[in-house]
């Protein structure tokens, strides 16, 4: 309880580590490295009992939630500005397929057209 002001912002604060822990630990296989592991060595495998012990430990401090907004925020649009990058670059190859697909599928109308076009010259 010394740690924060009241009971309901230890609350909040564990609950928000707690899911920091829990994120860290869904995205270790996808080497993202975005989250913070945990600053504590802990027997529980509980993300909310991890926290708890993080802030008995000095090793996590409570921020006010504007700050906190504002971080999220910047992470989000980094996050979303690097999925957009992905799928400007894969709509990019898809472009190139369709564009190649098209050329030839104009050469192969322009060969029969001009088949069309000796066959119509022979019969005359």
């Amino acid at each position: 309880m010394k740690r924060t002001a009241s009971k309901f912002g230890l609350v909040t604060l564990s609950a928000r580590r707690a899911r920091e822990i829990n994120s860290y630990f869904n995205q270790l296989g996808e080497g993202l490295g975005t989250m913070v592991p945990p600053q504590v060595s802990s027997t529980s495998r509980k993300p909310l009992s991890i926290s708890f012990e993080e802030i008995a430990a000095d090793k996590i401090l409570s921020v006010p939630l504007s700050v906190y907004e504002e971080l999220e925020a910047e992470l989000d649009e980094e996050m979303l500005d690097a999925v957009a990058d992905d799928v400007v670059s894969d709509l990019e190859v898809v472009e190139e397929a369709v564009v190649v697909e098209a050329v030839e599928a104009v050469e192969v109308v322009a060969e029969a057209v001009e088949v069309a076009a000796d066959a119509e010259v022979a019969a005359e």
